[in-house]
């Protein structure tokens, strides 16, 4: 059996995370949180800069029946009855780490009731989707009729290429590294650069309705920027795909369409080499 999950006070009183909690992994994986355990929703995690405390005042310890690192994911089984099956979900992006903390029925609440189709993207035949080398625990497309090829893209981290001309790229965030690109500016420079290409979206894993329920930023700020976004770079919609999944079958189906629509314009153009009426 292993070691219990702890979950202690923080001892430091003016975090607005209360709790620390430890995960008998290796070492001991040490992480301030809000809440003891995810009953409503995801409860987002950071790593503790300090080892754990023997000395750590003791809120809950939960006896494990197993705990086990499955890639991104630490899958924790407790040994009891109720709320038994929770999980951390360890990642980065762009550099910096996000972990957030979810049990089976928070991560199926979060997932709408619907069949995704096995059609082709705009009737393209073998659709080849160009990841860029940068990207981690990347979209596969296993569902959709695509194929992926890893390449360094200039922007973007999913695009479609016809012969050697990039058509189509989309960018993918979280809604945590979105709010935090907002707010730093980044963001904006993504998007200029974004806007350089013949067509380009930004796709978030997450609802809209999740940005009024971050913490630590102004949600007001947030929204006002995301509007501002959107008016400033008209060509790049923003798309809240509300789960990976869904994100995934937008892209599949954006540069599906991308790569239609830019072949039919190069027929016509063949067709019709100066532009005349015939």
């Amino acid at each position: 059996m292993p070691d219990p999950l702890l979950i202690a006070r923080n001892p430091d009183p003016a975090s607005s995370l209360p709790f620390l909690v430890r995960i008998p992994l290796g070492e001991g994986i040490v992480l301030r949180t809000k809440e003891t355990w995810p009953r409503t929703s995801k409860v987002y995690c950071y790593r503790h800069d300090e080892p754990w405390s023997d000395d750590a005042e003791i809120v809950d310890e939960v006896p494990l029946r197993s705990v086990t690192r499955r890639g991104a994911a630490i899958e924790i089984v407790a040994d009891r009855t109720r709320e038994s099956r929770s999980q951390f979900v360890l990642t980065r992006a762009r550099g910096r780490e996000m972990i957030f903390w979810q049990s089976p029925r928070v991560a199926k609440a979060a997932r709408p009731n619907v069949a995704l189709p096995t059609a082709r993207a705009a009737g393209v035949a073998d659709l080849e989707i160009v990841v860029d080398t940068r990207e981690r625990y990347a979209w596969k497309f296993t569902h959709q009729q695509a194929t992926t090829r890893k390449h360094a893209l200039p922007v973007g981290d999913y695009g479609a290429f016809v012969d050697d001309a990039l058509v189509a790229v989309v960018e993918r965030k979280s809604l945590a590294d979105l709010a935090g690109a907002l707010t730093s500016g980044r963001l904006a420079y993504r998007l200029s650069a974004l806007a350089e290409t013949p067509r380009a979206a930004l796709v978030v894993e997450d609802r809209y309705s999740s940005v009024f329920k971050l913490e630590h930023v102004r949600h007001s700020l947030v929204a006002d920027q995301l509007g501002e976004c959107q008016v400033r770079w008209p060509s790049v919609p923003i798309i809240f795909a509300e789960t990976r999944a869904l994100a995934e079958e937008w892209t599949f189906r954006f540069l599906g369409a991308a790569v239609a629509e830019h072949t039919m314009g190069e027929q016509a153009r063949r067709v019709l080499p100066d532009g005349s009426d015939g």
